[in-house]
C-alpha cells in the first residue's frame, strides 16, 4: 500500500508552525516589556525622595541636601513651628516608613509639607560648607543662567530670596556685577519660593569664592537725544544710573575728573530737554 502525499496536511502543519512562531514572538515581546517595567519600577524605588525631588523639572536650582545634615536636630531648630505635619513630612523626606499607616493624614497634605520643610532646610544647607560647594558645582555648570543686563556681559547669576520666611516672594537671580536681582527668564522657576534660598546665600557665596566676582564695569547706559546726553535732572533723564556707578580704581587719575567736568557742561547745555 503506497503512502499518499496529502498537500492539505502539509499546509495545516505550516499554518500551525506560523501560529506558534507568532505566539513565540508575542510572548517574547511581553516578556521584554515586563522586564523593562520591572527595571523602571526598581529604579524608581531605589531613588530617594530627595534625589527624586531635585530631579523634577523646575527644581534644577536645588542642591541635594545630605541626610546627615537633616538628621542633625540643631539644623532643624524652629522649623516645626513653620511646617504642618512636621513629623510626617520629615519621615517622608528621609524615606522612613511610618509605624502606623492609619495615623498618617492625607498624603497630599504631607507631600506639600515635605516640600515646604525641604525648602526651609535647603535655605540653611546652602550656607553650610557642603551646600556652598554643591552650589558652586551648579554655578560652574551654568545651571543658574546669566544676567540679562547688556553691560554685565553675561555675568553668571545665583538664586536668592528677598525674605527668609516662606510664602512671601518667589526666587530671584542675583548678579554680582550690577548688584541687582532679576526674575528668572524661564517660567518653571518663577513659582519657587524665594525663602528656599534665603537672603544670605548669594552674598556668602561670593565672599567664599571672591574669584567669581567679575571686574567692575563702569559702563552705564546713557540716553541721548540727537547725540546729546539727557540730563539726569530732566524729566526724561535717567534716574537710577548713579546706583551702578563705581569709584575709579586709580583715584589719582585726572582724566576721569576732566571727563566728569565735560559731562556736567553738556548736561547744562541741554538741561531743558
Amino acid at each position: 500500500m503506497q503512502n499518499q502525499h496529502d498537500p492539505l496536511a502539509e499546509e495545516d502543519i505550516e499554518d500551525i508552525e506560523e501560529e506558534d512562531d507568532g505566539e513565540g514572538v508575542e510572548h517574547h515581546e511581553l516578556s521584554t516589556l515586563s522586564y523593562e517595567s520591572q527595571q523602571s519600577s526598581s529604579q524608581s524605588e531605589a531613588l530617594s525622595w530627595i534625589a527624586y525631588y531635585c530631579s523634577c523639572v523646575g527644581h534644577e536650582y536645588f542642591a541635594e541636601v545630605q541626610e546627615d545634615f537633616i538628621e542633625d536636630d540643631f539644623n532643624l531648630t524652629g522649623l516645626s513651628a513653620l511646617v504642618p505635619y512636621y513629623k510626617e513630612a520629615l519621615e517622608m523626606i528621609l524615606d522612613i516608613e511610618p509605624e502606623d499607616w492609619h495615623a498618617v493624614p492625607d498624603t497630599a497634605l504631607v507631600e506639600n509639607s515635605a516640600e515646604l520643610l525641604y525648602g526651609l532646610i535647603h535655605q540653611r544647607y546652602v550656607v553650610s560648607r557642603q551646600g556652598i560647594q554643591q552650589m558652586y558645582d551648579k554655578y560652574e555648570a551654568g545651571h543658574f543662567g546669566y544676567c540679562p543686563r547688556v553691560f554685565c556681559n553675561q555675568t553668571q547669576v545665583v538664586p536668592c530670596g528677598r525674605s527668609d520666611l516662606p510664602r512671601l516672594d518667589t526666587v530671584k537671580l542675583y548678579c554680582p556685577n550690577c548688584f541687582d536681582i532679576y526674575i528668572p527668564p524661564n517660567s518653571r522657576f518663577q513659582r519657587i519660593d524665594g525663602a528656599f534660598f534665603g537672603t544670605t546665600f548669594p552674598h556668602l557665596f561670593f565672599k567664599t569664592y571672591p574669584e567669581l566676582v567679575p571686574i567692575p564695569s563702569t559702563k552705564v547706559y546713557e540716553p541721548k537725544i540727537f547725540g546729546f546726553r539727557v540730563s539726569g535732572r530732566a524729566k526724561s533723564g535717567p534716574r537710577m544710573s548713579w546706583l551702578r556707578m563705581r569709584p575709579p580704581i586709580d583715584s589719582g587719575n585726572n582724566d576721569d575728573e576732566e571727563k566728569e567736568e565735560e559731562e556736567i557742561e553738556s548736561e547744562e547745555m541741554i538741561d531743558g530737554l
